[in-house]
């Protein structure tokens, strides 16, 4: 069920961020599906205000 969770979050930040940003290059796919459940939650809050990608994550 936790699993299934994360993997919603992970799906829906992906989303939002090729919407905004565009094509995600593999770096960036690749440190969301290791990002621990909290990192996703705090990168979904900063998507709605970011103006690069590279806010996201800083």
């Amino acid at each position: 069920r936790q699993e299934g969770m994360e993997r919603g979050q992970i799906t829906l930040l992906t989303r939002l961020l090729s919407y905004k940003f565009g094509t995600l290059s593999p770096m960036v796919t690749q440190r969301i599906d290791n990002a621990r459940p909290e990192e996703l939650a705090t990168w979904g809050e900063r998507v709605l205000s970011a103006k690069k990608l590279d806010e996201v994550f800083s």
